[in-house]
């Protein structure tokens, strides 16, 4: 990966943020952007989202921002200047379930 595209990763992922927290602070306290993966071409873009609460939750906040997808990435298109504006594809990030889940399993092995 070029640090172009590392650039770019980070410089979307902390707009699409400061969109969500400004434009759409109720809806979207408990989404966090966790990754945003730029493809080269910069004609797509995974945006990673992590989502507090249920399956229930996550699907329900993750519908909610699909459907905000074009007002958000106007906005972006606002905010910084790029030679292709990504379409985004957001995608619910269940590493920190992951993670959790294996740090129970392992506490629950019996000492050796």
């Amino acid at each position: 990966m070029s640090i172009r595209t590392v650039r770019v990763n980070e410089l979307v992922q902390r707009e699409i943020s400061e969109i969500l927290r400004r434009n759409y602070q109720s809806e979207s306290v408990a989404m966090t952007v966790t990754e945003v993966r730029v493809s080269p071409d910069l004609r797509d873009a995974r945006v990673f989202i992590s989502v507090i609460g249920d399956a229930e939750t996550a699907t329900l906040k993750m519908r909610w921002l699909r459907g905000r997808a074009r007002e958000i990435r106007n906005e972006l298109g606002r905010r910084i200047v790029l030679k292709f504006m990504p379409k985004i594809e957001y995608v619910l990030d269940d590493s920190l379930d992951r993670g959790t889940r294996i740090t129970r399993i392992i506490d629950e092995l019996p000492p050796t």
